[in-house]
């Protein structure tokens, strides 16, 4: 899979492409039935399938601190994307000078000049251009005399409910672990590369593996059980824990994974925390002492809830 940074970039890689475009947060059923759809066509076609995707995404841009956690980091999408054997990702940045593009100016200068699109595949509520002038509509009216072709992708429901990012995240949100996996389409994962902490964990008798999220807040808080993927090709056990530690005063969100059972040096292993189970929520504590004796209560919990989750 080639994957492709700023618009820079785009005129060397000029194919004939049949497209999507959207945030792809979660990579989730819905999106994948997309992408089932844009391969399709390429196969019919000989066109290349091509995803666009932005950074940051626009309603992070326009309301940074108002925007929904990400299901999904930038790596994670783009695992995804090759592992549904998409040929191209290309990824633009959004800023200023990109949102204030007319909708005629982004289906010229982006869709056909830059990414030579012939085939696009886009949801009815697509909106694009400054103040969203652009939408499926626009694009019907005008792609004949512009060349190219222009499809939408049905909705897909999973009992009576339409999928979405939103109803990902709310479901993590309240612990349905079990619900969240069945619209992604597999089980909820974090990712990231284990970091120096505070070794807090360490002194209080409970290592762990601390994990940089590169987020202020995750869709997910409180005590897991789960598994870990990226050591020596096993997959261990796991206890995960999401929060900002409220007990010491913690400022933004983290990720700790106590893996049990397991002594070895993580530092710089990328890691993916793979969450089976919400135990508990965070919660403060009065004192150490208290902390500790509910850490060994939580691992308790956690074993049996592997127990159940074993394959």
């Amino acid at each position: 899979m080639e994957y492709i940074r700023g618009l820079h970039n785009l005129q060397q890689y000029r194919k004939d492409c049949v497209a999507t475009i959207g945030n792809f947060d979660g990579v989730h059923l819905g999106h994948q039935k997309v992408l089932e759809q844009l391969k399709k066509i390429a196969r019919e076609t000989s066109l290349i399938s091509t995803v666009v995707i932005f950074e940051p995404q626009p309603i992070e841009f326009f309301s940074p601190g108002k925007a929904p956690s990400r299901l999904t980091r930038l790596r994670e999408k783009l695992q995804q994307f090759s592992r549904h054997n998409i040929d191209r990702v290309v990824c633009l940045r959004f800023n200023q000078q990109f949102a204030n593009l007319s909708a005629e100016q982004f289906v010229d200068d982006i869709l056909l000049k830059a990414l030579a699109v012939k085939e696009l595949i886009i949801g009815d509520d697509f909106h694009f251009g400054k103040n969203r002038q652009g939408n499926y509509n626009y694009l019907v009216d005008i792609s004949s005399e512009k060349g190219f072709k222009v499809k939408t992708t049905n909705t897909l429901s999973c009992k009576s409910e339409r999928v979405s990012s939103t109803l990902i995240r709310k479901a993590l949100a309240n612990g349905e672990m079990d619900k969240a996996s069945k619209l992604l389409g597999r089980p909820y994962r974090i990712s990231g590369r284990v970091v120096h902490g505070n070794k807090r964990g360490r002194t209080l008798g409970f290592a762990t593996a601390n994990i940089e999220l590169h987020r202020y807040f995750s869709p997910v808080v409180g005590i897991f059980s789960g598994r870990v993927h990226g050591i020596e090709d096993r997959t261990l056990d796991a206890i995960v824990y999401v929060g900002s530690r409220p007990v010491f005063k913690g400022k933004y969100d983290i990720l700790e994974v106590h893996i049990l059972d397991y002594k070895n040096d993580l530092y710089g292993r990328h890691l993916q925390v793979e969450l089976l189970e919400k135990i508990r929520g965070d919660s403060d504590f009065i004192s150490e002492e208290e902390l500790i004796k509910q850490i060994k209560k939580d691992i308790e919990d956690t074993r049996i809830s592997l127990k159940k989750h074993m394959k």
